[in-house]
């Protein structure tokens, strides 16, 4: 059966997809979909996904989305995956989907409220929101605190394992999404975060050299943003003279 990963690079589930599938070997068809572009709703896309959003897997006669379900089922699904990766034991599984679902109502919820109303909204034709920008923050701010005083126990890795699960592919992929953020914003919100500062590149060593690789995709995507952004803080600048 053919596995095929709908995916669009600059999507940070989609990008933890990606790495998981090239970390453990997994064969698979990438077929690129850009959100910039409106793929995601096209007929033939909600065909795979109603919801219209990436990622989403087709596996033979088997259609799938949500990237947290989309690891578990590969972990589950692929022999030769690591047991690190979605250990086979009930209770570290468990403890697993315990930070997975944290990470949709907090630290996702958060990064993408942030990035999203302070650059990414342009791409998509839409204006920048301060308000909805700094509450995403406020929510973000929290969420890396947690990550630093719970779940960063002992060990390198989430939940102090010495090896990274699907949760730490996860959330740092997440949290690189602050690339599109101004550097030194994005400075100004990470550096107090050490712990998370070194897990971040203990996960993205841990899956290299595929981690960069699925990432190198971001600059071009970021600078046009980031041109747009200028441009658009410039009209209004000249607008209120």
């Amino acid at each position: 059966m053919e596995l095929k990963v709908y995916a669009d690079r600059m999507s940070q589930p989609s990008r933890a997809i990606l790495i998981f599938c090239k970390a453990n070997g997994l064969e698979f068809e990438e077929v690129p979909i850009q959100l910039a572009k409106k793929q995601h709703h096209s007929p033939e896309f909600a065909e795979i996904n109603p919801m219209k959003q990436v990622p989403a897997i087709v596996h033979g006669d088997f259609k799938l989305f949500e990237s947290h379900a989309i690891l578990i089922y590969l972990a589950s699904a692929f022999p030769g995956v690591a047991d690190h990766w979605y250990p086979a034991d009930a209770r570290k599984r468990a403890k697993i989907h315990s930070v997975l679902d944290w990470h949709h109502s907090n630290l996702r919820r958060g990064s993408v409220g942030y990035i999203f109303n302070n650059t990414i909204a342009l791409a998509f034709g839409l204006p920048l929101n301060p308000k909805a920008e700094a509450e995403g923050e406020k929510l973000l701010l929290a969420s890396l605190s947690t990550i630093e005083s719970l779940w960063l126990e002992d060990g390198p890795f989430l939940l102090g394992n010495s090896k990274p699960s699907i949760a730490d592919l996860s959330l740092v992929c997440e949290i690189t999404q602050l690339e599109f953020a101004d550097e030194k914003d994005r400075e100004r919100i990470l550096s107090p975060h050490k712990k998370v500062l070194k897990w971040m590149e203990d996960t993205k060593k841990a899956s290299a050299p595929y981690f960069e690789e699925i990432h190198s995709s971001m600059p071009p995507g970021i600078a046009q943003l980031k041109a747009l952004k200028a441009q658009v803080i410039s009209q209004l600048s000249a607008s209120k003279h």
